[in-house]
């Protein structure tokens, strides 16, 4: 079942949803297996995967060694043989341990072996900034990834999403990548029961605008949403799409929006250079949209620097409400 067909809704946190799908994953296909570094009894860095291994076992819940790159290897190895994986990062800054399998091996293994194979591997990252995990445990990296051909990667920003775009990357034959902000583990949120999948590649219109097209990722989502409810009291009406998918991104949503309401801003947590919003803002430039702007294309990203230790730091290298207020405000009333 489809998200447009969803059954009856209930509570569950970002995290429980996460959580529920990988059992029904696990329950549904017996190929289907979790790996990781202490995600068995420990029940993950961050108690995503909770006491699953008590249902399915030690086979199926696999706690890895402190070895990223030997773990992603032997998650892309077991993907080659028919398995289907989903492995979880303790943090996605470890990712730049397992480059070399996740960029050389699962996204190429297919392209090399002319279409005879695929590598149907989930891949789980806990991101972004927010818990005072200081430069090396908070990153956003989904653009790193979303550069290579032959990997999908996704960002849900709801529970519901959560659930259906994890269900959605173990039904893909190719590799995927999931970044799950840790800050969101927490957030509750309607959920249906049961199977459903939300479709990779395709963004969600979260709020209808007229005047301005806020295009957010993650956790930006709730900030881009808070922040037009409160521009709504001035006038201005914002429209705030969910882009969910980094690779492949959904360019006839944003661009039909632009089209719409002739103003852009992008706003994403990763380091504003060559982040996420230059690609949707290139994207935009590139295509007849472009001559529906009534002003320049605006990006909010994270300040060029580490994430800070500090939490008044911390907060002040990412956007915040406050900062995509005065972008939409200068670029709705032509100060840019």
């Amino acid at each position: 079942m489809n998200a447009q067909n969803k059954p009856e809704l209930r509570e569950l946190s970002y995290a429980e949803a996460i959580r529920e799908a990988m059992d029904i994953a696990l329950e549904d296909d017996p190929s289907v297996l979790l790996m990781g570094e202490d995600i068995g009894v420990y029940g993950g860095a961050f108690q995503v995967t909770g006491d699953l291994v008590d249902k399915y076992g030690t086979d199926r819940v696999l706690d890895t060694p402190i070895s990223e790159l030997g773990g992603a290897g032997v998650a892309v190895g077991a993907a080659l043989t028919g398995l289907k994986p989903i492995f979880e990062f303790q943090f996605s800054d470890f990712a730049a341990l397992a480059m070399e399998q996740i960029v050389n091996q699962a996204a190429k293994v297919r392209f090399m072996l002319g279409g005879s194979v695929s590598v149907p591997l989930v891949m789980r990252f806990p991101a972004g900034s927010g818990t005072g995990a200081a430069a090396q445990h908070s990153q956003s990296i989904e653009a790193w990834l979303g550069h290579v051909p032959g990997l999908k990667v996704v960002q849900p920003s709801t529970p519901e999403d959560a659930k259906g775009l994890l269900l959605a990357a173990v039904a893909d034959p190719d590799p995927v990548m999931i970044f799950e902000h840790k800050i969101l583990y927490k957030m509750k949120g309607h959920v249906p029961e049961g199977y459903y999948t939300t479709p990779i590649g395709k963004a969600a219109v979260r709020r209808a605008g007229k005047d301005v097209t806020i295009v957010a990722t993650s956790i930006m989502v709730h900030k881009a949403m808070e922040t037009a409810e409160k521009l709504s009291a001035d006038g201005i009406d914002a429209e705030v799409i969910d882009l969910r998918t980094v690779r492949p991104m959904d360019r006839d949503t944003v661009l039909d929006s632009v089209r719409k309401t002739g103003r852009l801003v992008c706003v994403y947590e990763g380091v504003k250079t060559l982040g996420v919003g230059a690609e949707i803002s290139a994207m935009v430039a590139e295509s007849d949209a472009f001559d529906f702007l009534d002003a320049p294309i605006v990006r909010l990203g994270g300040a060029e620097c580490p994430i800070p230790y500090n939490p008044e730091l911390e907060k002040a290298v990412v956007p915040q409400v406050p900062d995509i207020s005065a972008a939409v405000r200068d670029v709705v009333q032509g100060r840019v």
